[in-house]
């Protein structure tokens, strides 16, 4: 029987254990536990019922074109409960000079495909506009396979710097809670790096890829999938049914491993020892799917080189703040699915998502949700504050954004310490080599969201993988 231990019961801990439960299933001869120190499984995986309306504490959907959550929730039976965004209210606004301004049609990501909607939108200055009709003559040019640089200073050399500040910045700093001069563009847009290199124009590369995709909709009979996924009762209905098919036996909450050391000689696949408070075990596989510090931490006994690469990662806090109103108090000042703020601005606030319109099904008819973000690597102080502080700064950057003077319902804040990955400049370069030492150590795997992607599909893919490497280690070790 081949041991394993599964640390950390968010997405990644708990894809991990339900793929290893499979190959239980189908005659492995496995077995599993998964440790978690918090009181629940799930991570920030959390879904209320508030006021008659469902908030969502942490990610409230995922990326449709990512594939894997979404192969999940069928394997789990969801597949009748997956909805999708309403992108036909999908209109988002950027705060500029405290005005908010619409996104152009036909910006893929802060690339313009359409002429006239850019020309047209009061979101650029003319110097920008014109920078952007030239960057069409832009050639292709070789670069290194592993030369690095900055999102911004990669947007800057196409677009110019005012593109940084009102798109690059608050569009990134919305996703991982960091500014663009420090993510690596290698890690957070590889597309873009593939286009420069093909096209030389980021324009021309956005163009031939909307082509492609035209095309393929004329011989497909499929309709356009929304940009966003989500279940009907919440994000946390993915953790509630991986916990209905793991064994409650096999889960433990509320325990803290403090070490992960080499059983015998480190790495050899002799197997591994795990240390807590009143827990001392021995497994053949260990899969970490913690953030990468706590990881580094666990690992200090067992290689110190490849702890110390793990805890290099950086993090970023944030708070989350759920608003829920009559939907008569908000009409006319939420539109679309919501807005981004430049940092530029001067706000506390980096985001606002306006739920009710982004999924339906989230509220009422006579209810609004409003989601606001705070926090990030330009504000670590947020999640310290108390949540009078937070509704406070949230209520009044609301009313001086969108004029919502209204007293919500009910509110709801959450805090999420050191939760996002920071992908800055060499992370690729990192990651490689945290996989090349992995290489040494065959009963070990690690999982998490600070790989190449920070959602929840991410999440998903490297449990099941982890789960994939340490199994065929595991029998690899055991036929000897």
């Amino acid at each position: 029987m081949k041991r394993v231990a599964i640390i950390g019961g968010g997405a990644s801990g708990l894809s991990a254990a339900f793929e290893l439960h499979k190959q239980q299933c189908a005659g492995a001869d496995v077995e599993y536990v998964v440790w978690e120190r918090a009181p629940r499984m799930g991570g920030v995986l959390v879904s209320e019922r508030v006021d008659n309306c469902l908030i969502e504490a942490g990610p409230d959907s995922f990326l449709t074109e990512k594939p894997w959550a979404l192969t999940l929730c069928r394997e789990l039976g969801l597949g009748d409960q997956i909805i999708g965004s309403n992108d036909d209210q999908r209109r988002t606004f950027i705060l500029i000079n405290n005005r908010l301004v619409e996104m152009p049609d036909g910006l893929m990501f802060m690339v313009p495909t359409k002429l006239l909607p850019t020309v047209l939108t009061p979101l650029f200055s003319w110097p920008t506009k014109l920078r952007m009709a030239l960057e069409l003559l832009r050639k292709p040019q070789a670069v290194a396979g592993d030369t690095d640089e900055s999102v911004a200073v990669f947007v800057e050399r196409h677009f110019g710097a005012e593109v940084v500040d009102r798109l690059a910045d608050p569009l990134l700093s919305g996703i991982y809670g960091a500014d663009s001069d420090k993510l690596s563009v290698r890690a957070v847009l590889p597309r873009f790096i593939e286009m420069e290199q093909k096209y030389g124009s980021l324009c021309k590369g956005m163009l031939a890829a909307r082509h492609r995709m035209a095309e393929m909709a004329k011989h497909s009979d499929k309709p356009k999938p929304p940009l966003f996924s989500s279940l009907k009762q919440g994000m946390q209905q993915l953790v509630d049914a991986l916990l209905t098919k793991l064994p409650p036996q096999a889960l433990h909450t509320g325990v803290e491993v403090l070490e992960v050391r080499g059983n015998g000689v480190c790495g050899n696949g002799a197997g591994w020892e795990l240390l807590g408070d009143g827990l001392r075990e021995s497994f053949d596989a260990v899969i970490l799917a913690t953030p990468a510090h706590v990881a580094g931490h666990l690992l200090q006994a067992a290689d110190e080189e490849l702890a110390e690469l793990l805890s290099g990662i950086s993090y970023s806090s944030s708070v989350t703040i759920n608003l829920v109103y009559d939907r008569r108090a908000i009409a006319g000042h939420d539109r679309g699915f919501g807005f981004l703020v430049p940092r530029s601005e001067g706000r506390r606030m980096l985001a606002c998502t306006f739920v009710h319109n982004k999924f339906p099904h989230r509220a009422p008819e006579d209810c609004g949700i409003v989601r606001g973000f705070l926090g990030g690597l330009r504000d670590q102080r947020a999640v310290e504050m108390s949540d009078e502080e937070i509704l406070s700064t949230i209520r009044r950057e609301l009313r001086e954004i969108t004029g919502i003077t209204a007293e919500p319902r009910t509110a709801r804040v959450y805090r999420w310490r050191r939760a996002m990955s920071q992908p800055s400049v060499g992370h690729l370069e990192r990651v490689a080599r945290i996989e090349a030492r992995l290489r040494q150590f065959p009963g070990l795997a690690l999982a998490g969201n600070y790989f190449r992607g920070i959602g929840v599909p991410d999440c998903v893919r490297t449990g099941r993988e982890a789960a994939k490497k340490v199994a065929v280690a595991a029998e690899v070790t055991t036929s000897r």
